[in-house]
């Protein structure tokens, strides 16, 4: 099933609308700054988290040039953290393509990063919408304390599925939550409605985050990064923590603790992996989707009453659950 047609259908227009936008706001004269730019706007994306506040807004209204200002301004401040997120992982590649620290060096990284970042909070500041702004600003704290928290994890020898699930509520959920919540303010519906959407978008992120960890158990070109990936930068993800948590095996603990501490080498990752894929861990990981999905199904029953947009909501969702990258 094509998805994201369908999930773009209702709203083609505002998504058009919203790339000629994004793609202006990443544009600058300057020879180095202008490259860089270039480059990270040839990476592309599905625009997920645009897509969602636009079909929010228009699920409880209208898309509004406020909702394409504040969408316009999430992205940037979440395209910001991914290249600040590439210099502190030393990642080289995103999406397959080299990372802008990669391509130029951290120094630029850094400095692009903050550029697009003031640029999110200048296109945010266009919607002229105290919350709205708000939201923004507390949403870039959020993302910028969690990344903080999976590092400090790494120091932590336990394997805690608690921190893992407070660790990428900071990461992934609160930006879908943010989505959610913005599309819904943008078209003026009432308070308890915007709490509802709300939820829906953290789940929404929280299920996008699990089946992104799942795919670092299996190899792909696509994804555009290694089995193991997660392992090499020291994280340990829900698979191989119920695995761990629910055998007493201490030689792969053993192995777990290696990750953590940076030692482990490609041959025990391996070894690591198979180990969570036989003991259940993928399983495991696709059943905590599901049970996330139910609340999320919940929201579109309720709130999402047009049949177009109905249909567009809960491609998205089947999306997010059974996407291969």
């Amino acid at each position: 099933m094509d998805y994201l047609s369908l999930i773009k259908s209702p709203i083609e227009q505002d998504l058009s609308t919203f790339n000629a936008l994004f793609s202006q706001s990443l544009s600058h004269t300057d020879g180095l700054l202008g490259s860089a730019l270039s480059h990270i706007k040839q990476r592309g994306g599905k625009r997920m988290r645009p897509m969602l506040i636009l079909l929010t807004a228009k699920n409880f209204g209208k898309v509004s040039d406020v909702t394409q200002n504040a969408a316009v301004g999430l992205e940037l401040l979440h395209t910001a953290s991914l290249v600040h997120d590439d210099v502190v992982d030393e990642s080289k590649e995103r999406r397959g393509q080299a990372s802008v620290n990669a391509s130029y060096d951290n120094k630029v990284a850094v400095l692009v990063g903050d550029y697009i970042l003031s640029t999110a909070l200048f296109r945010v500041s266009l919607t002229d919408n105290q919350r709205i702004i708000q939201i923004l600003s507390e949403l870039g704290r959020i993302l910028a304390a969690g990344e903080i928290l999976q590092l400090s994890n790494i120091q932590n020898l336990e394997f805690s599925e608690d921190v893992y699930y407070q660790i990428i509520n900071n990461k992934t959920a609160a930006l879908f939550e943010a989505c959610s919540k913005i599309g819904a303010l943008s078209a003026e519906t009432d308070e308890k409605t915007v709490k509802a959407a709300a939820e829906f978008g953290q789940n929404i992120g929280m299920i996008f985050q699990i089946r992104d960890d799942i795919f670092d158990y299996f190899d792909s070109k696509e994804i555009g990064k290694p089995t193991g990936n997660d392992m090499i930068e020291g994280k340990l993800t829900l698979p191989v923590l119920y695995a761990l948590n629910h055998t007493n095996y201490d030689s792969m603990r053993n192995l777990a603790r290696k990750v953590k501490m940076g030692t482990i080498n490609a041959d025990e990752i391996a070894v690591l992996v198979d180990f969570t894929k036989q003991e259940g861990g993928i399983e495991y990981a696709e059943s905590k989707m599901e049970e996330i999905a139910c609340r999320a199904r919940v929201f579109i029953d309720k709130y999402v009453k047009e049949k177009a947009i109905k249909e567009s909501f809960t491609a998205y969702l089947d999306y997010v659950i059974q996407r291969n990258y």
